[in-house]
């Protein structure tokens, strides 16, 4: 099988999915249920939470063990930190990010949700939408997650199972409406993560709900990759420079193909000096390609003896990114010191990192009414902003709408090295295209 179609059908075959929700909506459960049904976890896992849960007093496993193995979280009964996990059907493999619930914790949702192509939004249907429903629905439309579902968990302990799914699946809709998406991109499933209500296997106890399973879902929705057709996108990691007898002349610069492909004999421009060339070779640990596609790490080979270092990006010459110092961005605040005009930063895009100053504060996102705050004083642990910024040196970046990896940074402490904020490239909150009136 050709490079191409290998990625083509890996690509296909793999989803990338999040779990995000309110805590005690059930997340860790249904993560469990989603691990036995597929029969993910092996015998002595499954006999060790059962001798757990019966120590507990349950009659029942509790699935959510097989998932918060931290035993800090176990005796606390959350999750405070985002985990990943790994299962599969016979029609698809699946990497799953499951993240908290506490509102403090909204950072590591976005971490999670960030490189998701579905996210799993659960709700208990005790208490229908909450707060945190709006706030994560918000969230997930801001870093362009193409797929939601809404799974409606513990619909075994409500009256009117029925009357309560329809009401809190059209409560939704009009969030999700208004904040973009359409009806095709949102799915709602009734769901009993305990018992197994149409997580693997559709359930008796729904004869309203017509639509699939979870898992049915999950195996047959559209794999959406990107939202456009960019071309290559190489951030240079490391020049190779043996200095051997037998590779005297050898340059070569490392890295991972981000988006799009490269071919021999493709031209491309290397950003930011703007000079442009050839690839001459493709070298990898296990020989030599043609072609390779986004997610291949390479060393690619040029034509032309360039100037290059880490940080700089190889592009396609048809579409590379013009580089620039000032960008207007959306940044997600996650440090406990607010972010506040003339903050001096590091910024790391891709396999670059500059100085950045913090120029302007533009506006916040009030997630519960979706509407937005202008001018802020600050920007506090886990609000989200439009935020302009400039850089010591020129960021050769994409739109987030074009490219979700050329698309993004993060904020660092330079003394401490910590991360201080994600980011993205562009005014996300103006996409949005908020219709708040509607919803208030």
């Amino acid at each position: 099988m050709s490079d191409h179609n290998l990625a083509q059908r890996d690509n296909a075959d793999l989803l990338r999915i999040a779990t995000a929700g309110s805590v005690d909506d059930g997340k860790s459960t249904l993560v469990g249920r989603l691990l036995y049904d597929t029969k993910s976890v092996l015998a002595d896992q499954i006999d060790a939470v059962t001798k757990a849960s019966v120590d507990r007093g349950m009659d029942t496993p509790d699935l959510s063990l097989l998932v918060d193995g931290l035993r800090a979280e176990r005796e606390q009964g959350i999750t405070i930190d985002v985990a990943y996990r790994y299962f599969a059907t016979p029609k698809r493999s699946f990497v799953l990010a499951d993240t908290p619930g506490h509102v403090q914790y909204t950072r590591n949702t976005v971490s999670g949700a960030s490189t998701a192509q579905l996210v799993i939004l659960l709700v208990d249907a005790r208490n229908g939408v909450v707060a945190q429903t709006r706030r994560h629905a918000a969230v997930m439309a801001l870093l362009g997650v193409p797929r939601l579902v809404l799974a409606v968990n513990k619909i075994d302990l409500v009256e009117n199972p029925a009357e309560v799914f329809a009401a809190v699946s059209a409560e939704f809709k009009e969030i999700t409406g208004a904040l973009g998406y359409v009806p095709d991109q949102v799915q709602e499933i009734p769901v009993s993560a305990l018992l197994g209500d149409n997580v693997a296997i559709r359930s008796e106890n729904t004869p309203y709900y017509d639509g699939p399973t979870l898992i049915e879902h999950l195996e047959t929705v559209p794999n959406e990759l990107d939202r456009g057709n960019v071309g290559l996108r190489f951030p240079v990691q490391y020049v190779i420079r043996p200095r051997t007898a037998e590779y005297p002349d050898y340059r070569g610069y490392a890295g991972l193909v981000s988006a799009g492909s490269v071919s021999v004999g493709d031209e491309v421009v290397i950003q930011p000096s703007g000079k442009r060339t050839t690839v001459a070779k493709i070298d990898t640990a296990d020989g030599e390609l043609e072609t390779a596609h986004a997610g291949r790490s390479v060393t690619l080979l040029l034509a032309d003896d360039i100037d290059i270092s880490r940080g700089d990006l190889i592009a396609s010459a048809a579409d590379a990114p013009e580089p620039a110092q000032e960008f207007t961005t959306t940044v997600c605040w996650l440090a406990e010191k607010p972010l506040r005009p003339g903050a001096r930063l590091l910024l790391k895009h891709g396999t670059k990192t500059t100085q950045a100053i913090i120029g302007s504060l533009d506006a916040t996102f009030d997630e519960q009414n979706l509407a937005l705050v202008d001018a802020p004083e600050s920007l506090e642990l886990n609000q989200i902003g439009r935020v302009s910024l400039l850089t010591a040196e020129p960021i050769a970046a994409d739109d987030y709408s074009v490219d979700r990896d050329s698309g993004s940074f993060l904020l660092i402490e330079p003394q401490t090295g910590n991360t201080l904020g994600a980011g993205l490239i562009g005014d996300a909150l103006e996409s949005l295209k908020l219709s708040a009136p509607a919803l208030l």
